[in-house]
């Protein structure tokens, strides 16, 4: 009968606890927080009143920083008297060389007017033609003939047809011993069918009427024939009718 009398006074408590008591024991704590806040700051505020010097709370001190080191008195010290230097002499300049003149540079000299002469006075026994065919009687065919053949005798006299240099000396396997002079301009005058030993070597000048050989018979592309001079001419390595260049007779 105990244990259901103590029973019922526990389950009382927890009906209590869980139904209005709960609020009025918050209530109880709240009431008890308050009072105990309101003691506090009165005993705090009684404190202050009596040691006004003290700080309002904690123990926290203000501590001075030391003063900056005092600036060193600068002493003004004389300013150095500028030293008058003297202005140097002016030097002598030297004097301008006059600029040489500007060589002109040397103009090639032009080669004067050519005065051509017949090279032997001959028959012509063969006239230029490299347009037409021509028969050969030496080689039994037609073909170009690209210069003058006169007939002359052998030994006659050569002549050069205008001035200039001897080019080229030399001994042709169909027109025989062969000289050829260079009269500037790319014009060129070639003598064939001399003698074995002309009057003039490679480099020699010549005037109009110079002598540079004789009549021979060498051309063996031109032996069927009476004696002759082949006489030819070129402008440029190209031939060109010598008629164009000899005066008439």
């Amino acid at each position: 009968m105990n244990n259901n009398h103590k029973r019922s006074w526990i389950e009382k408590l927890g009906d209590f606890i869980s139904g209005k008591g709960f609020y009025l024991v918050v209530l109880i704590c709240v009431a008890a927080i308050a009072l105990s806040g309101y003691y506090l700051v009165q005993g705090v505020r009684s404190g202050v009143e009596d040691n006004p010097g003290l700080p309002a709370a904690g123990s926290a001190a203000i501590v001075d920083k030391p003063s900056a080191s005092p600036v060193p008195r600068m002493t003004a010290q004389p300013s150095p008297t500028p030293t008058t230097q003297p202005s140097p002499a002016p030097s002598a300049q030297p004097a301008a060389q006059p600029t040489p003149a500007a060589t002109a540079a040397p103009q090639p000299t032009q080669p004067a007017s050519l005065v051509f002469t017949w090279p032997v006075n001959g028959s012509i026994l063969a006239d230029y033609s490299v347009e037409a065919l021509a028969y050969s009687e030496t080689m039994g065919d037609w073909r170009t003939h690209d210069g003058l053949d006169l007939a002359v005798s052998l030994g006659t006299k050569v002549i050069a047809t205008a001035a200039g240099t001897i080019s080229k000396v030399y001994d042709d396997p169909f027109m025989g011993t062969t000289v050829e002079i260079d009269h500037g301009n790319g014009l060129i005058s070639q003598y064939a069918n001399l003698a074995a030993a002309p009057d003039v070597a490679v480099g020699d000048t010549v005037s109009t009427g110079s002598l540079i050989g004789s009549v021979g018979a060498t051309a063996v592309a031109e032996n069927a024939t009476q004696p002759h001079l082949h006489f030819a001419m070129y402008r440029d390595d190209n031939p060109v009718n010598p008629h164009d260049y000899l005066p008439e007779r």
